[in-house]
């Protein structure tokens, strides 16, 4: 095998095992509802969090509470995964 073939795995194997570790945090079209502002930095008020909350369905709910029970993968998430803890998600 050359160096170009391996090289073209590489990166192929990155590029598989990057969609792998997306989830339902990483999906703007899910988190969008829960910030303010379009760059999602800002966090909604509680009330507002709740409502967008209780607006999704109970699948994407169980999915986000999941990620945010496992502690790689809500790193990134973590302000928003307080939230959710708060509306008990740690259930």
């Amino acid at each position: 095998m050359n160096l170009k073939s391996i090289c073209l795995c590489a990166f192929a194997l990155s590029v598989l095992s990057g969609v792998a570790f997306a989830g339902v945090l990483d999906e703007p079209s899910n988190m969008q509802p829960f910030f303010t502002d379009a760059g999602m930095k800002t966090m909604k008020s509680d009330a507002d969090f709740k409502a967008a909350w209780g607006a999704m369905s109970k699948d994407k709910r169980n999915a986000m509470k999941k990620e945010c029970n496992d502690a790689a993968m809500s790193k990134p998430h973590a302000e928003f995964c307080v939230k959710v803890h708060q509306l008990g998600g740690n259930s």
